[in-house]
């Protein structure tokens, strides 16, 4: 089971936001965003990320993703610095999911590996040449996917209680079982089953451990995938439902209605009308 692709399904830059600065002292911090997250990346000196009191401290090649929260900007020793900033629009269909799992501001080293794929997404900000916006999304998306990587192995870092259960003998396996078909009419029987003890001493472990029931973690797991389904060409709310574990559109309906807040068809309404604006934002922008 592949944990960090599970967070980050969904997540995909389409139309991402991109600065490039060179810092002389400080910068007020920015007003919150629609963005849902903002890659901080530096390409010389050193600068410093404050959010919501904290800060840290970021050299060449380091990155910080800061998560819907006003941050601030400046450069360190009093020197300047250049950095590069890429900010998704939106959270994407699985970015409530991820969103959960992170705090307002994290940092993590980078290498001369990280720092050649800023300098890169530096370059492209600065150029005009074709293709150029689906280049810097496709590396901003590459960055993000290693930074999160390398914090989730960090000591100080607070994975999700799901993502630590991993781990554990008894909820382990049923957890992996759930994320690789979700589409299986499961149990908690059948989970308990997988997991080699009790159905009572399943479900409690379950709940002690992740937060939930397995039933509503499942559910939860569901809606994600359905959300990003959804958001296919040509998907159908029928098709959908069939594909996380649904017999009818009517009871997958009611479930995802219960846990996004809005219908399968309401939903796909407003991701291809968000498609359709940020396309005409861009052809106004060219």
């Amino acid at each position: 089971m592949d944990t960090l692709g599970d967070l980050l399904r969904g997540i995909r830059a389409d139309g991402a936001l991109f600065g490039r600065a060179v810092l002389r002292g400080a910068r007020k911090p920015e007003p919150a965003r629609p963005a849902a997250l903002t890659l901080v990346m530096v390409v010389r000196g050193e600068a410093h990320v404050t959010a919501l009191g904290e800060v840290r401290t970021l050299r060449p090649g380091h990155a910080a993703v800061c998560t819907s929260v006003p941050y601030g900007l400046a450069a360190g020793d009093g020197g300047e610095c250049e950095l590069v900033t890429g900010a998704y629009q939106g959270e994407g269909s699985g970015g409530r999911r991820l969103l959960g799992a992170l705090p307002p501001l994290l940092a993590v080293p980078g290498g001369a590996e990280c720092l050649a794929i800023i300098e890169l997404i530096a370059e492209e900000v600065a150029a005009d040449r074709p293709g150029r916006q689906y280049v810097m999304d496709r590396m901003l998306d590459w960055l993000l996917a290693c930074t999160l990587r390398e914090w989730f192995d960090l000591p100080e870092a607070r994975p999700p209680a799901w993502y630590r259960a991993l781990g554990d003998d008894v909820v382990g396996p049923a957890l992996c079982a759930m994320h690789e078909e979700p589409g299986r009419a499961w149990t908690v029987a059948a989970l308990a089953a997988r997991a080699q003890v009790s159905r009572a001493a399943f479900a409690r472990r379950f709940a002690d451990l992740v937060g939930r029931p397995p039933m509503a973690y499942l559910t939860e797991w569901r809606m994600t995938l359905a959300a990003e389904l959804l958001a296919e060409p040509g998907a159908t709310v029928a098709a959908v439902a069939g594909r996380v574990g649904y017999a009818d559109g009517f009871g997958f309906s009611d479930a995802f209605k219960r846990i996004r807040g809005v219908t399968p068809s309401g939903y796909r309404a407003s991701v291809v009308a968000g498609r359709a604006g940020a396309g005409a934002s861009l052809r106004a922008a060219g």
